[in-house]
């Protein structure tokens, strides 16, 4: 969603980043550029100009005047105001003392609010607690087999029933209490606009069941329209946080960034795509790296720890330690990273990675092609591809349904991983050898070029990424060698 936002900011930052000063003169002018790309993006007019208001503030006081490097001090300020717009702090649902925790979906049909309510159950689910789904949705067609049919696929219970909205609601903590649920979710009634049947009904069932949180959910692709939305909403019944569904699209982003400073209400989730599992807490600090192509180190590192196994994890760590990776281990990672979801999102997160892999069209089923090649190949060849000859190739080719050249440069590009990842486990032993596993920058052979650089570690090698820092966690394997020229390991070359 916020792709042109970037991209048009890293041309304006390319342009101060080298400087050894920055005058008033060049303040105004980077602030004119910046104000035009978010006015581009959609951002609110009143958004943008207290926005750059504090930017100017603090970029023409002695922050950026006294700073050795005052490029990176106004990128540097830059991310801390749009930390700020987008909310600053990440929200927290408010919990009930008593169960159980009541939460009310509002919103305007086609937003994606029921499905949102099933990702928030299997969320609330993964953290411990025990939601109960509420079909409370009278109105529109099937909407009370839809929630039902997607509360068994998050394995949690439903409840609804054939009379009226806050009856239903009524009925609910009741059933809650009866099978120990501590947290409701009720999913109410959309219209394709706002009008006064569907306020009296909202505040009807507020009114009944007394919820903690009354969560606004507004579709992303509607741009400022999505804030008018929520400024009516907070009128009407009262808000304490939004839920902003397909941020994967391809609108321009205004909405996220202006909800928050126009509504005075957090975005408190986000929905990253149309799967169950792909949604997740909204983080500020984390949007704001990701619209400033700086990465998302941490949601990388939640996603790789709620998708690997320990017991994928400790094979991981015994590849990078001894150095070897064979195409079957190769394979295992693919595999591994499909899990995580769309592989061009798995990129985006990686600090550092460069515009041309960011924005790189991948197509993830490009990955079951390379995943065709490697199981055309005997277990033999899996562990020593050196053995794969012309008439092997050939007979691969065949098998997998493409061809010599495409095994060629899969076998050239998994050769590079290899050889890098030798060097890598002779470092990873010395290192644990020292008892000093994990500190310090890794000194070791190039990674190939497209690695993005400033890790600990020097990247992400087809291990992983070793050591760090990062808030004491570290990522298994699974993260292949890119190369810009050569595309990704058995990608065509751009």
């Amino acid at each position: 969603m916020f792709d042109s936002l970037s991209d048009r900011l890293d041309g304006i930052f390319s342009k101060i980043r080298s400087r050894g000063r920055l005058t008033e003169r060049d303040v105004d002018e980077v602030s004119r550029e910046i104000r035009l790309a978010l006015l581009e993006a959609d951002v609110n007019v009143r958004v943008v100009k207290s926005f750059i208001g504090r930017v100017k503030e603090r970029a023409i006081g002695a922050e950026v005047a006294k700073a050795l490097d005052p490029g990176q001090q106004f990128i540097k300020i830059v991310h801390e105001e749009l930390v700020e717009t987008l909310g600053g702090v990440t929200g927290k649902l408010t919990m009930s003392p008593k169960p159980p925790t009541v939460l009310m979906l509002a919103g305007l049909q086609g937003s994606g609010k029921t499905t949102a309510a099933a990702k928030l159950a299997r969320l609330l689910k993964s953290q411990g607690l025990h939601p109960l789904l509420v079909g409370a949705d009278l109105q529109r067609p099937a909407a009370v087999e839809q929630l039902r049919v997607l509360a068994g696929r998050v394995d949690v219970p439903f409840y609804s029933e054939a009379t009226d909205p806050v009856s239903v609601a009524r009925g609910a903590i009741a059933e809650a209490q009866r099978l120990g649920r501590n947290f409701v979710i009720v999913d109410t009634a959309g219209r394709l606009q706002i009008d006064t049947d569907l306020m009296n009904e909202l505040r009807a069932i507020s009114d009944a069941v007394q919820p903690q949180n009354t969560l606004l959910v507004v579709d992303a692709m509607t741009g400022q329209e999505a804030v008018n939305v929520a400024e009516a909403f907070n009128d009407a019944v009262g808000l304490d946080g939004v839920i902003l569904t397909k941020i994967d699209g391809d609108a321009r982003g205004g909405a996220a960034l202006s909800v928050k400073e126009v509504v005075g209400k957090p975005i408190l989730f986000a929905g990253t795509g149309e799967k169950l599992d792909e949604f997740e807490p909204f983080h500020p600090d984390r949007m704001a790296s990701r619209i400033l192509g700086m990465g998302d180190v941490l949601t990388l590192i939640e996603k790789v720890e709620a998708t690997f196994e320990e017991e994928e994890k400790r094979k991981a760590e015994e590849i990078v330690q001894s150095g070897t990776l064979t195409l079957e281990d190769f394979l295992d990672q693919m595999q591994q990273i499909k899990r995580m979801g769309p592989l061009q999102n798995v990129l985006g997160m990686i600090p550092g990675m460069s515009k041309e892999i960011r924005n790189a069209e991948i197509d993830d089923r490009e990955i079951a092609r390379i995943e065709a090649i490697i199981r055309s190949m005997t277990p033999e060849e899996r562990r020593r591809p050196d053995l794969i000859n012309g008439s092997r190739r050939m007979r691969i080719a065949q098998g997998s349904g493409t061809s010599t050249s495409e095994i060629n440069n899969l076998l050239k590009q998994f050769k590079q991983v290899q050889t890098m990842m030798k060097g890598m486990g002779g470092l990873a032993r010395k290192a644990k050898g020292k008892g000093k596993k994990g500190k310090g920058r890794m000194k070791g052979p190039k990674m190939p070029s497209g690695f993005p650089g400033g890790l600990q570690g020097g990247g992400l090698p087809g291990g992983g990424l070793p050591g760090g820092a990062l808030q004491g966690k570290s990522l298994p394997g699974g993260f292949p060698g890119l190369d810009p020229e050569a595309g990704l390991p058995g990608f065509p070359p751009r």
